[in-house]
């Protein structure tokens, strides 16, 4: 198993907007941001680039955290 199964991390556009989300499959969002495969925030604001992102081993504490990056 993987040292880090979940992951919190902020996508960015050029024009500064940036987006903080949760996932198991980092490498997969990432391109699901780039080539814009789900409409929404992302897509319309075209936040296509991987600027930060941390590893959790819990579900739980990568949702904490993606709150807490929110709040």
């Amino acid at each position: 198993m993987h040292e880090h199964s979940y992951f919190t991390y902020i996508m960015a556009s050029r024009s500064h907007t940036l987006y903080i989300g949760v996932t198991s499959d980092l490498h997969k969002r990432v391109f699901q941001h780039k080539w814009k495969e789900h409409d929404g925030f992302t897509a319309k604001y075209n936040c296509d680039r991987l600027v930060w992102f941390e590893g959790h081993q819990e579900i739980a504490r990568a949702i904490s955290r993606e709150k807490e990056l929110k709040g």
